[in-house]
């Protein structure tokens, strides 16, 4: 980097200096404009051995939990032998849906993200959580990005939707919905969950993914409250940052979720709930 790059008014040097004041752990003064870095494929034996145990771990639930089109994806993709080398995803993903893996060294600000869905180019962490931090990391890591993720990128109705997503993320936004949209993302992408017409309930959003506890929870507990998809609805409701989350939205298919943001009224829906009361997950 040279002089003040920006991204959309974002220095990122500045960016940095604020990451680093907070403790974040990637190293950000190796970003470029666009908030990228180089992955560097120099990963430790004992890295590669959390990332087998994290994988051998969630696959045994995946296998009984998560929708097919994850597990598809999954299958095309081949993510669990070694940490993935992110060109080859890469040029893996481009021949199912145009989409490749771009590495960051974390959470980037929201614009350049944006810049990136619109253009088919996923964000994915280039560093990997410890040993100690298997059940639990406060930033997502590298393995939330490509086994929560990555698969269902896949699939090219939600593909669509994550471009769309993108392209659109910044208008809505600047109509006051920065909240609401955020919710939109949260309940589908993060925890999402699918049931068509005569098919077990299962789960594909990334949060429960690389959940070991969560994916259980949502798709298995009586306890768990599961609400079917509404875009309104989701727009508005409030969700839990470090608990289980006290709903989970049920889509019946990708195409639902694709139609129902490029087709539906959300601009009218910002402007109508914008200002008022969100709902509570556990009373919808």
């Amino acid at each position: 980097m040279s002089g003040e790059e920006k991204v959309v008014g974002v220095s990122v040097q500045d960016y940095a200096r604020e990451c680093a004041e907070q403790g974040l752990r990637g190293d950000y003064s190796l970003c470029r404009s666009d908030f990228t870095v180089e992955q560097k494929y120099d990963y430790s034996a004992a890295e590669q051995e959390v990332w087998r145990t994290l994988c051998d771990r969630q696959t045994k639930l995946t296998e009984r939990l998560a929708h097919h089109s994850y597990l598809d994806g999954m299958e095309a993709l081949g993510l669990t032998a070694k940490i993935p080398d992110f060109h080859e995803i890469s040029d893996k993903l481009r021949k199912l849906t145009g989409w490749e893996i771009v590495a960051v060294p974390g959470l980037i600000p929201a614009q350049p993200f944006f810049d990136h869905l619109a253009n088919r180019r996923f964000p994915v962490t280039n560093w990997l959580r410890t040993r100690e931090e298997l059940d639990y990391i406060v930033e997502p890591d590298m393995f939330h990005d490509f086994f929560g993720h990555v698969p269902v990128l896949s699939q090219p109705a939600f593909a669509d939707f994550m471009q769309l997503y993108g392209e659109k993320a910044g208008d809505y936004i600047a109509l006051g919905g920065d909240e609401m949209i955020t919710r939109l993302y949260w309940y589908a992408v993060e925890y999402g969950l699918m049931q068509a017409p005569g098919e077990p309930l299962k789960a594909f959003g990334a949060g429960l993914m690389s959940s070991f506890t969560e994916l259980q929870f949502a798709v298995e507990s009586r306890d768990a409250h599961h609400v079917p998809f509404n875009v309104e609805t989701v727009m508005r409701t409030t969700y839990e940052i470090d608990k289980f989350q006290r709903a989970y939205f049920v889509l019946p298919s990708f195409d639902a979720l694709k139609d129902a943001f490029q087709s539906g009224d959300i601009a009218g829906i910002i402007g109508r709930f914008k200002d008022q009361p969100t709902l509570d997950p556990s009373m919808i």
